[in-house]
């Protein structure tokens, strides 16, 4: 049986009220929220960050393939998903390639996944652009997903299987972006939905009857895409019953692009029953179904972070804030000289510790040493005594911490902090994802990759870490440090 092994999701941690908009930029705007990456992520991380989660409920082999898809790749000619590979640490012979460039792609990636091969992660992540007011803009949303997808196993069982698949392509111009461009252009909405409705209600159909199901059969169906009132449109020519219509979550965290579909999906699953149909119709340059059904397995399924529980966290972002984050608002640049280029030799000698955060531990007194030293404080054989320690996942403590407000930083000002991980091993570290106020001594924190710069187009990734906090949002303090 071939299916969805594993699903995770990743929504960053600011939300921009849509109300705010209009007052700065003279329209535009609407209801709801939705979610913007920080000023230190992009699609990659945001997608390590999926690709993480869904990893911790992954109990199978070693996947053997890695598909990343984003409309807003950070790199042209370098492949991206390297870079998710060697932040997920994933084995060499994994092959790590890029499906870039449309909405679609993300589909398409998940398609030749299901078709056969090896476990294989697909994640997608995006970035929505936009102008100041336009509708793009308040619609949008940033966020990340992935699958895990093979054959299931003992350790790893399928969670969905595909009973069902249908797809159909046509060529019409309804939305562009020009390479380079922060905008994207659309064709009047009417045209968009009067082509995207008949190709979706066939597909749907056909799905159905590869399946060998009835639409009463449906228990769940998603429809995603970027054109919202095809998607509207094309929900109501269905004629499902209300209570089968899933969240498209667009009301809350916006339309992620090429994560949507993948996005969604997760969601569903995560909170899915056993032996219910599950419909992921996507409306993109065409239309693609996919026709799940879910296994006991489902029963069983905790993710550490749902999809459910990051809609409802989140916090507030000044509308001139996003301007600036997203280079929109030209302000006055930090008056510190630029970081320099990162150095690509450098960068590979220490891969791992760049991006798989691995430290190394002493085989003898178990000291973790961070970054990692190839030799024991007390002497020895250069390599021989060590070995090596992941950080991604430790969690640790703040033992001290400054605001540092003259450093070079998109968003000043900086909060580093000197953190010690449970189980050993200390590090100086950036913080992001919190207020300046809201740390202090005892502040618990987990690590979290992200962009620190860029420089002559190069980003240069590491890991920072951010505050843990509770369901209600508040920032976990170590008892230690308040009792």
């Amino acid at each position: 049986m071939r299916g969805v092994l594993a699903v995770g999701g990743h929504l960053p941690h600011r939300r921009l009220d849509r109300s705010t908009i209009a007052a700065v930029a003279g329209g535009g705007g609407g209801k709801g929220t939705r979610a913007v990456a920080g000023f230190d992520e992009d699609a990659t991380t945001l997608a390590v960050e999926a690709g993480r989660t869904t990893l911790r409920n992954y109990g199978g082999p070693p996947p053997s393939a890695l598909w990343f898809s984003t409309t807003t790749p950070t790199y042209a000619d370098k492949t991206n998903a390297t870079a998710i590979h060697a932040a997920l640490r994933l084995p060499e012979a994994c092959l790590a390639a890029d499906f870039a460039g449309a909405a679609r792609s993300s589909v398409g990636a998940l398609r030749a996944a299901l078709a056969g091969g090896g476990p294989t992660v697909v994640v997608a992540g995006d970035v929505r652009p936009g102008l100041p007011g336009s509708p793009d803009e308040a619609a949008g949303g940033d966020a990340a997903a992935a699958l895990v997808v093979g054959e299931g196993s003992a350790t790893a069982p399928v969670l969905a299987e595909l009973v069902g698949v249908a797809a159909r392509t046509d060529e019409f111009l309804d939305r562009w972006r020009a390479p380079g461009d922060v905008r994207t252009r659309q064709w009047e909405e009417r045209f968009g939905e009067t082509r995207y409705v008949p190709l979706g209600v066939a597909t749907f159909g056909a799905a159905l009857d590869d399946a060998g199901l009835e639409p009463s059969d449906v228990d769940r169906l998603l429809v995603a895409g970027p054109h919202g009132r095809a998607v509207r449109a094309t929900m109501k020519a269905l004629g499902l019953a209300a209570e089968a219509l899933g969240d498209d979550l667009t009301a809350t965290v916006g339309n992620p692009g090429a994560a949507q579909p993948i996005l969604l999906l997760a969601s569903a699953l995560e909170a899915a029953k056993p032996d219910q149909v599950i419909v992921l119709l996507s409306l993109a340059d065409g239309a693609d179904a996919l026709v799940f059904r879910t296994t006991d397995a489902v029963a069983d399924l905790a993710p550490s972070r749902p999809v459910a529980a990051q809609v409802t966290a989140g916090a507030p972002l000044p509308y001139p804030t996003y301007l600036r984050w997203r280079g929109l608002l030209t302000t006055e640049p930090p008056r510190r000289p630029e970081p320099a280029r990162p150095s690509a030799p450098a960068a590979a000698r220490s891969r791992g510790w760049k991006f798989g955060l691995v430290a190394s531990q002493d085989d003898a007194t178990g000291t973790v040493h961070l970054p990692p030293s190839r030799a024991p404080m007390s002497g020895g054989p250069i390599d021989e005594a060590m070995s090596e320690r992941p950080m991604a996942d430790a969690t640790g403590t703040v033992v001290t911490s400054t605001v540092d407000r003259l450093a070079y930083s998109p968003s000043p000002p900086i909060v580093f902090a000197v953190v010690d991980f449970d189980g050993g091993g200390r590090l100086p570290v950036e913080l992001t994802d919190c207020d300046a106020d809201e740390v202090g001594i005892g502040t618990r924190v987990e690590m979290t990759f992200r962009r620190l710069f860029s420089v002559d187009g190069i980003a240069n990734y590491f890991w920072k870490a951010r505050p843990l906090r509770s369901a209600d949002g508040e920032v976990v303090t170590s008892v230690r440090a308040t009792g």
